[in-house]
């Protein structure tokens, strides 16, 4: 992973095998992010696991093992504590340039992955939900 800052703006290039999630949470600890939005997500996975929201406790989850493009990855980060918690949501194409897309859950990076965060000086903070079990957003 790479990544340079400037003016709250963060360019993040990912490279093969590394997982998605877990290079944007190390970037945003080396540039201690404390809350941030995505700007932009292209990239190509070969894993990746996506969701749609049912119902509580169930995200009816389905991974993909070929490569797919990042159409686009959109979302936010928290930090909450000593650690983040991002919500992304993700556009994926196929070679047939089909495209499938949900809640991002996880996802390793097949060629490479471009992703800029903008940095936002809003407290954003998560908790959980009696009624549907997601960790809603609040300010």
């Amino acid at each position: 992973m790479l990544s340079k800052e400037k003016e709250k703006i963060i360019f993040i290039r990912l490279f093969p095998n590394e997982e998605l999630n877990e290079q944007i949470k190390k970037a945003c600890k080396k540039h201690k992010v404390k809350a941030a939005v995505v700007l932009s997500g292209i990239g190509q996975v070969n894993k990746v696991k996506i969701g749609y929201f049912k119902k509580k406790g169930d995200y009816s989850a389905e991974t993909f093992e070929k490569p797919l493009e990042i159409l686009t990855l959109a979302g936010n980060i928290c930090k909450q504590k000593d650690e983040y918690i991002t919500h992304f949501h993700i556009v994926l194409g196929d070679e047939r340039k089909n495209s499938i897309g949900g809640h991002f859950i996880e996802g390793e990076i097949s060629v490479t992955a471009e992703i800029v965060l903008l940095k936002i000086d809003i407290q954003l903070k998560r908790k959980i939900e009696e009624d549907t079990g997601l960790q809603g957003l609040y300010f």
